[in-house]
């Protein structure tokens, strides 16, 4: 198994267990390769819910460029959302995980299409 299928693999459950969601793989297979070599990066494979350019990251090369979204404050409100549902004692937040949250969330589905 790849590298890349076992991550995917890994943020599912994830999203089953800590989020209480059963994701479409499909769309969590294409929200996970649209993050691009940042999953296999320590670093760059989580989001940072208590860092503020880390969270102006999420909401500007995301949900404003790839998602299309208009910048507001409902874009931060949903952030925090996800990340609440995600778990805030949760150190480990994965960005694919967190991205395949807020595509959901605005019912952007179609942009992985």
């Amino acid at each position: 198994m790849s590298k890349r299928n076992e991550l995917i693999l890994k943020y599912a459950a994830d999203l089953k267990e800590k989020c209480g969601v059963t994701p479409n793989m499909d769309l969590l297979t294409k929200v996970t390769i649209g993050c691009g070599p940042s999953i296999y990066n320590d670093d760059a494979s989580t989001v940072a819910g208590s860092q503020q350019s880390e969270l102006d990251t999420v909401k500007n090369n995301f949900l404003v460029k790839k998602l299309g979204l208009k910048d507001g404050p409902e874009l931060l409100e949903a952030i925090h959302s996800v990340l609440e549902k995600y778990g805030k004692s949760n150190k480990h937040k994965y960005r694919a995980v967190v991205y395949y949250l807020l595509t959901v969330h605005f019912k952007k589905e179609s942009i992985y299409k």
